[in-house]
């Protein structure tokens, strides 16, 4: 599904217009959106709009009027004299048949339910005076809290909050999701999001080109591996992982897992051999290969069959690890950089780029989390304390030649031309020691049967969050690989493969 930007949205809304829908029927529609979603969280009481004097505020006067003609008691504060409203939320004002409160917080009451209609989407500047002790007020209140198109206060492009944001139970919105309803901070204001339809054909989507999707299966289930009869192991890829010493196996072995799991036909852990014994005796199913030089890893790499590699998770920062990664790309092997293969080039990243960018086609993933992002990309972390998380992992993809993906509960995976995805779907939970290892190695599993690297990131992400989901609260990482065929259960299911 697409993620518009608000001025991919407003483009939307003019094509829409252009092709024949007055600008008023999409108001409309919108407007009886919300009163729909009204009804829904509350089944009695009193409801409270507080408009704007946009067009959220429109879409809040055509809810309210639509309310009231339900029989529902309903009562409208407006931040604009009535009579300064132009356009079609003038016209859905003139539909609003009662007076308007006065703008102060002491007109909200105790209703049953508040509809936040002030700002919407297109807020772009930190908020003040009135309009910031008014949702300050709408927070203290207590009454569930609808919010139109998104909670005012949150930027609908970078997530942003400007100063002070409602807190919504639920928020509407329309056509597509907005960046903000899926990054955080204003994901959290937003509680559950509404998609309504308002009459918005999906062939305005053809000019605009979104480039931004929401991680869910129908934006990658076309590349999503499917073993087949005919199949065999070796036609599933053989993927390498790189063990640390003997004081630092355990990250390895999670990532060898979960790429045996996300459906590698074969794993090797390249290791050490102060550790051969201890990773030896932990494995099964996973090879084990003794490989302590960078001469002796890239003797490894000489075997065509074995074309993913996994290089980060407990490796070690220094040289060696980083020779070790760029003897990978000379090989030109598939790649997942992950950990202490990130922080081994935080002192010359442009090393790792112009690696990365010799190589023709490159399938690199980059998996930094926050803390690590900045070691490589200090001047996009830092130039602009605003810039939303979409856009940081947009540019280090540009300037890296990489598919970076920046985890998170607001995951981003951006790829150098420009698409990226978002996931909402990582449980609080999936925050404990190892699971980005067992990240890198299903991306790695999934990079092996020849899945190109931005849907392999991507659907990696994806599953790592219903994984969590699967095993629950308590989760620990080496639980992850364990639950994984009931994912693929139920994408089986979802995508209608027999299994």
């Amino acid at each position: 599904m697409e993620v518009l930007t608000t001025a991919e949205m407003e483009r939307a809304d003019r094509l829409a217009i252009a092709a024949g829908t007055p600008g008023f029927a999409l108001m409309l529609s919108a407007g009886q959106a919300v009163a729909e979603a009204a009804m829904d969280l509350v089944e009695e009481g009193p409801i409270l709009v507080i408009a704007g004097g946009g067009n959220n505020g429109g879409d809040g006067f055509v809810a309210a009027a639509e309310l009231a003609a339900r029989g529902r008691e309903v009562s409208v504060i407006l931040l604009c004299e009535r009579d300064s409203l132009q356009g079609d939320a003038a016209s859905a004002a003139r539909g609003w048949k009662f007076p308007v409160l006065p703008f102060n917080t002491q007109a909200i009451g105790r209703p049953a339910l508040i509809i936040d209609a002030l700002f919407g989407a297109g807020l772009n500047r930190p908020l003040k005076g009135d309009p910031l002790g008014m949702i300050d007020a709408i927070n203290a209140n207590g009454a569930p809290v609808l919010s139109v198109d998104l909670p005012s206060g949150v930027n609908g492009t970078t997530g942003a909050v400007m100063g002070v944001a409602v807190r919504a139970t639920e928020t509407v919105t329309f056509f597509r999701r907005k960046p903000a309803h899926l990054l955080l901070p204003g994901r959290i204001h937003c509680g559950r999001v509404r998609l309504a339809d308002i009459g918005i054909d999906a062939v305005v989507l053809e000019e605009i080109r979104p480039q931004t999707f929401e991680n869910i299966p129908p934006s990658w289930q076309e590349s999503f591996p499917v073993p087949q009869v005919s199949g065999h192991k070796y036609a599933r890829g053989h993927a390498v992982i790189v063990s640390g010493d003997i004081a630092a196996t355990g990250a390895a072995r999670l990532s060898a897992r979960g790429a045996l799991r996300a459906g590698a036909g074969l794993v090797t852990l390249a290791s050490p051999r102060d550790a051969l014994a201890i990773n030896a005796a932990a494995l099964t199913a996973v090879m084990v290969r003794a490989t302590d030089t960078v001469i002796e890893f890239a003797e490894l790499l000489t075997d065509k069959r074995l074309h993913t590699c996994v290089i980060g998770p407990g490796a070690g920062v220094g040289v060696r690890t980083r020779d070790i990664v760029l003897t990978a790309l000379s090989a030109k092997r598939n790649l997942v950089l992950d950990a202490d293969a990130l922080t081994s080039f935080a002192d010359a990243p442009v090393h790792l780029f112009q690696a990365i960018k010799t190589i023709s086609d490159p399938q690199v993933v980059l998996t930094p989390h926050d803390g690590e992002f900045p070691r490589l990309f200090s001047d996009i972390s830092n130039k602009n304390p605003n810039r939303s998380k979409l856009e940081r992992v947009r540019a280090a993809a540009e300037r890296s030649g990489a598919i970076v993906l920046l985890k998170g509960p607001d995951t981003v995976v951006a790829s150098p031309d420009g698409r990226a995805t978002i996931a909402a779907n990582a449980p609080p939970w999936l925050a404990t020691a190892g699971a980005g290892d067992v990240l890198a190695g299903m991306i790695a599993g999934l990079l092996a049967q020849g899945v190109p690297a931005f849907e392999a990131a991507s659907i990696g992400v994806w599953m790592h969050g219903e994984a969590a989901r699967e095993a629950g609260p308590g989760l620990i990482a080496e639980d992850l690989p364990e639950v994984l065929p009931a994912v693929f259960r139920r994408l089986y299911d979802e995508f209608g493969i027999e299994y």
